[in-house]
């Protein structure tokens, strides 16, 4: 059976379940469950702390999991990542007192706080600084205020939360994080063992499923190159005849973010009976 790692609780734990159920496999029906056999997809589900998948999944005591960037560069881990999952999404930075550091280069022997200095490490590293990490596990944001800290490394989303403390962002992005899919070269398959290619088609169709939506419309065949300019299709756009021999039906896949434009565009060329249809799932 192929060995997989889920979040148990957090911010990736629920969305990483949705896909997983989406996807066809079987979820866990009780909070404490720490293990899940679902046997008719030949596949042993084990619950863990977001922090901790990378280095189960590293040591080759499973086979993938799913777990942050953020988290598995952290870690330390051999783990792998096979691709993002596109949810769960964060940017990491430096922040500091008001006017104090311009880039990473000016924390040379500066107190850093963080809760993921092994990342903070590699990246400083990359630049050539050496500075003294200081270890959080939370609330990074007080440490310059309460004098353990010069500057903080952190996720950031508005900010708010750091100018609250007078503290601004500065330097490039740390990194940019999302939920990922990660596996090992532990053991004889690999990256190739049992099971991991159907798990990441399946994972890649929900996420195709979530970003695309089904456009179905009526239009006069003197017309549909102009349609078909506005939306091909994933592939190609699928035509049909109708009963009158002037008029064709057609059905495109759509970015469900483009939706709304695409519609006026195509109302704009003549397109009647546009109707948008989301997707269940999809194999692509």
């Amino acid at each position: 059976m192929l060995k997989i790692a889920v979040p148990n609780k957090g911010s990736l734990a629920e969305t990483a379940a949705q896909m997983l159920d989406e996807a066809g496999y079987r979820g866990r029906r009780d909070g404490k469950e720490l293990i899940v056999v679902d046997a008719r997809n030949e596949v042993e589900f084990f619950f863990l702390r977001p922090r901790d998948i990378a280095t189960y999944v590293g040591s080759g005591a499973l086979d993938v999991g799913i777990t942050g960037r953020d988290l598995l560069l952290d870690s330390g881990s051999p783990a792998l990542e096979i691709e993002g999952l596109g949810f769960a999404r964060s940017t990491f930075r430096f922040a500091g007192p008001a006017g104090r550091f311009g880039d990473a280069r000016d924390l040379e022997g500066q107190r850093v706080a963080s809760s993921y200095t092994g990342l903070v490490e590699q990246h400083l590293a990359q630049h050539g600084v050496t500075a003294e990490l200081v270890r959080l596990d939370g609330a990074v944001e007080s440490a310059v205020r309460l004098g353990v800290a010069d500057a903080v490394a952190d996720v950031v989303e508005t900010g708010a939360t750091l100018r609250a403390q007078g503290l601004e962002v500065f330097g490039e992005p740390i990194l940019e994080s999302e939920a990922v899919l990660i596996t090992n070269d532990a053991g004889e398959h690999g990256t190739d063992k049992p099971g991991l290619a159907t798990l990441k088609r399946r994972l890649d169709g929900v996420i195709v499923a979530r970003d695309f939506v089904l456009v179905d419309y009526d239009i006069e065949r003197s017309r549909l190159d102009a349609a078909i300019g506005i939306a091909s299709g994933f592939e190609s756009a699928t035509v049909s005849p109708l009963h009158d021999p002037d008029w064709v039906a057609v059905r495109v896949m759509v970015r469900s973010q483009e939706t709304n434009q695409i519609m006026d565009a195509l109302a704009d060329v003549g397109a009647r009976a546009i109707i948008v249809t989301n997707i269940h799932a999809a194999r692509i």
